[in-house]
């Protein structure tokens, strides 16, 4: 919530058929609600806030430009976007840098679909150098046509685990929205990750009525049919809603922090530990975490250490998920 092995490979991963790519609205919050809404519920009550504490992941955004268009997508993500432009190495090396003198233990990347940028795999490559790494992919025709870029990163120092999106044990609803023939090449993907020896997991979606177990013994099942091992983790997502949406959710104030009124006891909220390199137009910033980057108030500044020291407000409707349910976007244990 990113490796392409030739210039025609991001044609080619566009080419799905026109009756699957629905445009999705992607907007980012350029006004405030008030003039005081980063400090402030529409109440006027002071909101709730946490302060960072180590860096312990950090994110990199690989840019929205994906092979689907998915109408669920938290980023708005389809062919050709660039609400958020694809990185380049030469981007994050400098971060790359910063966040191992301040101790970073893992590096993680989002898109979009990550393996549709070109320098991908070179940022791969570099960062499992250094670190362990967490791919989010759709693990379709981007990943299947880099095949033999991704698999000399097996003999980096530090491994690499990808997190492969499969929505829902039924192929038709799965490829309902994702389009006609992604279910197979997902599992296939899947299949080819594991059989090399990288580390696999699923992140699923959520039915409000769903027994967990129930789902997941019906993945294990088709699982089971394609020779991929049944017991692999998931992660499961509600619907987060697309950029610049609003929900409903509760806000949370000062006072809600007091079901947390602990360093510890805050310290499943992404924010505490992690933040995310997003690029607007040709800089590099760092936002706060992995799923308000549709909110400019976000942005922390143009240096890790400096986005450290910055107090985060928890005023984006996806933080809720956090404070309720204790989301995380990292891989699991």
């Amino acid at each position: 919530m990113v490796f392409e092995a030739a210039n025609r490979a991001s044609a080619d991963s566009e080419a799905v058929s026109k009756s699957t790519l629905r445009r999705i609205s992607a907007v980012e919050l350029v006004a405030p609600r008030a003039a005081d809404s980063w400090t402030h519920t529409r109440a006027g009550e002071p909101r709730g806030y946490i302060d960072a504490d180590r860096l312990q992941e950090l994110w990199i955004h690989t840019g929205t430009a994906c092979n689907l268009a998915c109408p669920f997508c938290l980023e708005g993500s389809h062919p050709g976007d660039g609400r958020i432009p694809g990185m380049k190495l030469s981007d994050v090396k400098p971060f790359i840098h910063e966040a191992l003198d301040m101790g970073v233990a893992q590096f993680s990347f989002t898109g979009g679909e990550p393996f549709v940028i070109r320098d991908f795999v070179n940022i791969l490559d570099y960062t499992s150098q250094h670190r362990p790494c967490f791919v989010l992919t759709n693990a379709t025709d981007p990943l299947l046509k880099r095949k033999r870029q991704v698999l000399p990163l097996l003999d980096n120092p530090y491994p690499i685990h990808f997190r492969v999106s499969l929505d829902f044990p039924d192929q038709a609803r799965h490829d309902k929205d994702r389009g006609d023939g992604s279910f197979a090449k997902a599992l296939e993907g899947i299949r080819w990750l594991h059989q090399q020896g990288f580390k696999v997991s699923i992140a699923r979606q959520t039915d409000s009525d769903e027994v967990p177990a129930e789902v997941e013994a019906s993945f294990g099942a088709i699982f089971r049919d394609w020779g991929i091992p049944e017991d692999l983790a998931f992660t499961a997502f509600p619907d987060l809603g697309a950029p610049g949406s609003e929900d409903g959710s509760p806000e949370i104030t000062e006072n809600c922090m007091d079901k947390y009124p602990t360093k510890e006891a805050r310290a499943h909220f992404m924010c505490t530990y992690t933040r995310m390199l997003v690029k607007k137009n040709d800089q590099v910033r760092v936002y706060a975490c992995t799923l308000v980057d549709d909110d400019p108030e976000y942005d922390l500044g143009g240096t890790l250490r400096e986005s450290m020291e910055e107090r985060v407000m928890l005023r984006h409707h996806r933080c809720f998920s956090c404070y309720r349910f204790g989301a995380s976007c990292s891989a699991p244990a």
